[in-house]
């Protein structure tokens, strides 16, 4: 197996972790969640991405399973495991979809630090709609 692939499912592997925990196999129908963290959103997208490609219907049951005993055994390493396998498996399958999670994860090392200061400031990497002060209106 490629060190790549190790690699990135190792540094995968705690937003699978978080993703799991906090929709279990409702991750791969979920939408984006303002109310769940960075770090589930992103788990959320690669497991997502994997499961679209997995064309073949035993590919997207097995991954289901490996994802459903993770999010009933938080605390199962076994479960876990057998998660990323899937996970390596399907990477090792389709150089597409290596490339694509890739880009989704943060470089190895890359820290970020957001400051916020003064009055109604607001500090984010990456933020959708921030509205702040008296009297503000938004229009959907």
């Amino acid at each position: 197996m490629s060190a790549d692939i190790v690699q990135l499912v190792e540094q995968a592997g705690p937003y699978l972790t978080t993703a799991v925990g906090t929709y279990g196999v409702a991750v791969f129908t979920r939408m984006e969640s303002a109310a769940a963290d960075a770090t589930a959103n992103l788990g959320r997208r690669i497991l997502q991405a994997v499961w679209l490609r997995r064309d073949d219907q035993g590919g997207r049951a097995e991954l289901e399973v490996a994802v459903q005993d993770a999010a009933e055994a938080p605390d199962d390493e076994d479960a876990a495991a057998a998660l990323r396998q899937h996970i390596k498996r399907a990477l090792r399958d389709d150089a597409e979809l290596l490339a694509e999670l890739a880009r989704m994860l943060p470089a190895a090392g890359e820290t970020v630090h957001v400051t916020a200061s003064g009055e109604r400031s607001i500090a984010a990497k990456t933020i959708g709609t921030a509205v702040t002060g008296d009297n503000t209106r938004v229009n959907p």
